[in-house]
């Protein structure tokens, strides 16, 4: 797969996003991360948490995030992802997150429209349901836990205007 060649396609870009998914929502306890160089899923490592992913998690190809990898977005979908595949979605917004690499956004969306108007009630991370953000701020707060020299700090959640303002910042 050469993610060079996935355009957003959409005149606004932001209403529009391709996310390539990594881990499926629910999977065993294994990151993901697309190989830049081969555009093939690779093992990155084995979570020492016996945790899962509470969305599916991705990357927008062709953006560059300020750790300096594309950037990252968990897809509210209930339904079973696999992957590689490539899914068009609409940000929400995210959340601010800091690692012992620095800051790190994660950005949540849901599929358009178009896939299943179901999604369209919600417009910003607040329309989630709260149960399910209390599991992304668990996940992340923990997923490192196990892991020596790593560590994670949650911060705010921002709006879907401020994710497309970083989308928009962030296209290579």
């Amino acid at each position: 797969m050469n993610i060079k060649e996935i355009a957003f396609s959409s005149p606004d870009r932001a209403q529009s996003v391709p996310v390539i998914i990594e881990i499926p929502a629910y999977a065993d306890p294994i990151k993901y991360e697309l190989d830049k160089e081969s555009g093939v899923l690779a093992v990155d490592r084995f979570l020492q948490t016996p945790m899962q992913y509470p969305c599916h998690y991705g990357l927008i190809p062709n953006t560059l995030g300020g750790d300096g990898d594309p950037l990252d977005v968990l897809v509210y979908a209930p339904y079973k992802l696999i992957p590689g595949c490539l899914i068009r979605v609409r940000l929400l917004g995210g959340i601010v997150m800091h690692d012992e690499s620095g800051e790190d956004l994660k950005f949540i969306a849901v599929p358009i429209s178009k896939l299943s108007p179901e999604f369209e009630k919600f417009q910003e991370v607040h329309d989630l349901d709260e149960g399910l953000i209390k599991k992304i701020f668990h996940f992340f707060e923990h997923y490192k836990d196990l892991e020596k020299g790593k560590w994670v700090k949650m911060g705010e959640i921002f709006s879907a205007q401020k994710a497309r303002e970083v989308l928009l910042s962030s296209i290579t």
